[in-house]
């Protein structure tokens, strides 16, 4: 286990380093100057310039990526443009919420989207099992932003039930986060339990009609037990695949959602700060969330061999 975790980190390196610098070339390359941004419409051009140089900006290309990856191998994500506070503490500091948000997330989608894919795996071809694969092609099809504004208008406006946005700490008042992450925990969800549902059914189609299933059944053991006993197990692997997808791509699902309920977590600090062309800032968060990225993939291939001992790599 040591080993393949070993294996696998080495592995990420060239990724890593890949992405470092496709998130340098494509900033640096889009359309803006950081520069004219800061000093304003109405700075002179001895100004801009000044800016520029003051920045940084006015060297080559090797050599503004070269100062940037010296300074991540130090652990230095730089400084914002525009706030001069440190990239890795405005990042640290709006964690809190998107860290809560993904954990309410990934809790609400286990604890629905499985049992519901495994009860219309068993019911296949009843109505449940319809009703299950219905709510899978909606849910998926539907944008995040457009079932949060739904949710909106019918929780917070017709019934007055959930506030419309912004974010209560669970330690200050743990009631009042529950009622204020509940409408955006549901709204990106909704996407999640689609697809994991709708997996988690065709794979236990496939392992229900094995032959130890058939076995089981026949030594008396209750449909409850054979379900949740000898076939779950033996169909988790691609269950736990898209699981480890879907967390990925909840990603891109909180830059959309902090902004539709005003969280002031990561995604929305991502948001603020491509409008501002904040250089620093933007490469730091798109590095983070890359590193997240790689992190959830190896999590995923070591909980492959705890489910399964059969699989090595």
């Amino acid at each position: 286990m040591f080993k393949l975790i070993l294996v696998r980190l080495a592995s990420t390196v060239p990724v890593i380093l890949i992405v470092t610098m496709l998130i340098f070339l494509l900033l640096r390359l889009s359309s803006g100057d950081p520069a004219l941004l800061m000093a304003g419409d109405t700075a002179s051009a001895e100004v801009i310039e000044s800016m520029r140089i003051s920045l940084g900006l006015d060297r080559p290309l090797t050599v503004q990526y070269g100062i940037w990856l010296a300074d991540l191998l130090k652990g230095e994500l730089g400084m914002s443009i525009l706030t001069k506070q440190s990239v890795a503490s405005m990042i640290m500091g709006r964690l809190e919420p998107t860290f809560f948000l993904t954990l309410s997330v990934i809790c609400l989608t286990l604890l629905v989207a499985i049992p519901a894919g495994a009860i219309a795996a068993w019911f296949h071809r009843t109505l449940l099992d319809r009703l299950v694969m219905a709510f899978s092609v909606v849910g998926y099809s539907v944008p995040a932003f457009v079932i949060g504004y739904v949710l909106i208008l019918f929780f917070s406006l017709y019934l007055n039930l959930l506030p419309v946005q912004g974010y209560v700490s669970p330690f200050n008042d743990f009631f009042g986060f529950v009622e204020h992450m509940t409408l955006p925990a549901i709204t990106l969800s909704i996407v999640m339990m689609a697809l994991v549902a709708r997996v988690t059914r065709s794979s236990l189609l496939e392992i229900l009609g094995e032959d130890f299933v058939r076995t089981a059944k026949a030594k008396g053991n209750t449909d409850r037990r054979v379900l949740w006993k000898h076939a779950l197990p033996n169909a988790a692997v691609p269950i736990i695949t898209v699981i480890g997808i879907s967390i990925a791509s909840i990603i891109g699902g909180v830059v959309v959602t902090e902004s539709v309920f005003n969280i002031p977590g990561v995604g929305r600090l991502t948001i603020d700060a491509i409008m501002s062309r904040d250089y620093p800032l933007v490469q730091g968060l798109i590095l983070f969330f890359s590193l997240v990225y790689v992190g959830i993939n190896l999590l995923v291939d070591v909980i492959y061999v705890l489910v399964d001992p059969r699989i090595r790599y």
